[in-house]
């Protein structure tokens, strides 16, 4: 298989993790619903999904080094086929904790997934344009987080919002039709997605995808996972950066239908459209950051984007409500590049020892599961000045434009 047909495969890898992902936000507000959750509680969805982050990387690692990049693709498309399979009973306990184990497992399958094809992509072609190209694979990420926002929310969220004291006494079955009914729209998304991998894992086993450098010098003697890898400095700022880069971004995402139905005060539909703007804005940021980084270099556009994402912030912070909303739109389209971009510029140069290094990168996502609960906290603690969360994130932008500015260096 030629290096432009493969890349086409993987792009897809990109699109379906960016679904799974991207449905944690809906799951959240619908969630509160059906469990009975406030912000915080809810909060805990995020924490779920991506401890698998953290906990699976290195494993994921020596298996890649050990079994190939397709060997890891293809186990993790299984398993996240099956933990989207699982949701379905899931939904039939009703509980909060069947739920978060769900997410638990469909994340490791993600995992795997993110573990091999971004290395995998930086690696299949010159290293000069490695950011540009995984940039250009994180774009499709980019469109399948805009269709999970735009319409898979909309088949999950009814625009229902009833506590036991409001549900109107002509409700069908009462509160437990009700919870029923909101149960069951979760479940249709989840059947599909894992429909979807299924399919795609049957592709790349018959697939002969073409073996890359750090693939093709592995050896038996060889390491599973090289642990001296993080003596490189641009790889140690680099996980730094993916950590609080990772952590602003899902504090900003997860918390987003929240943020416009509870405390803006607007109907759900409206807001799954926002969301789905929200996220086409990220979209368009990979796009237009792709085509930058013809004339401008990766780290000096990340250093940009980064400075622009502290003062939007800031404007939320300051003033929430509808500008907050309009401010986040365009934070969405600023943090579309700093991911792809940090990642490569910390694996550069790290040749065989790229897989370890990508683990680590992986394991940073775990800032997912911590920042975005502080975010929720403050939010919930302190409702009458929700907005001052938002400073958590600024910070995490803060971190990003110094590893864009002097962080990157290597030693």
């Amino acid at each position: 298989m030629n290096k432009r047909l493969t890349l086409a495969l993987v792009f897809c890898l990109f699109f379906l993790w960016a679904i799974s992902s991207n449905l944690l936000p809906t799951m959240i507000r619908q969630l509160m619903k059906t469990c009975e959750l406030n912000t915080f509680e809810a909060s805990f969805t995020e924490t779920a999904y991506w401890l698998a982050y953290f906990f699976c990387p290195i494993p994921i690692a020596m298996f890649l080094k050990r079994y190939s990049y397709k060997g890891g693709i293809v186990f993790g498309l299984l398993l996240a086929s099956f933990g989207g399979f699982l949701f379905f009973y899931a939904a039939t306990l009703k509980s909060y904790y069947a739920y978060l184990a769900v997410f638990f497992v469909i994340a490791t399958g993600m995992c795997f997934l993110e573990t091999a094809a971004n290395p995998y992509v930086t690696a299949l072609g010159d290293p000069q344009t490695a950011a540009r190209r995984l940039n250009l694979a994180q774009s499709f990420n980019g469109l399948g987080a805009f269709i999970s926002a735009m319409f898979l929310s909309k088949l999950v969220l009814s625009g229902n919002d009833f506590t036991r004291e409001t549900l109107p006494t002509d409700f069908p079955g009462g509160w437990e039709g009700y919870i029923q009914a909101e149960t069951d729209s979760m479940k249709l998304p989840y059947i599909i997605l894992a429909s979807i991998l299924l399919v795609i894992a049957v592709v790349f086993v018959f697939s002969r995808l073409p073996k890359v450098e750090d693939e093709a010098s592995d050896s038996k003697e060889k390491k599973l996972i090289d642990f001296s890898v993080m003596r490189h400095r641009h790889l140690r700022w680099g996980v730094v950066a993916q950590f609080f880069y990772n952590g602003g971004q899902t504090a900003i995402n997860s918390l987003f239908l929240v943020y416009c139905c509870k405390y803006v005060g607007i109907e759900e539909s409206l807001a799954t459209t926002f969301f789905g703007l929200y996220m086409l804005a990220f979209l368009m940021g990979r796009w237009v950051g792709t085509l930058l980084m013809v004339k401008v270099r990766p780290e000096r556009l990340l250093c940009l984007y980064a400075v622009a994402n502290i003062i939007l912030c800031a404007v939320i912070a300051v003033f929430g409500g509808w500008i907050g909303i309009y401010a986040m739109l365009a934070v969405s389209f600023f943090m579309s590049i700093m991911y792809p971009t940090q990642f490569s510029l910390a694996v550069d140069g790290l040749g065989d020892q790229t897989k370890s290094g990508a683990a680590f990168l992986v394991m940073a996502i775990v800032g997912n599961a911590c920042l975005p609960q502080v975010t929720a906290y403050f939010m919930h603690s302190y409702s009458a000045t929700y907005q001052i969360a938002y400073i958590i994130p600024m910070i995490c932008f803060a971190v990003c434009a110094w590893y864009g500015w002097k962080g990157y260096v290597k030693e």
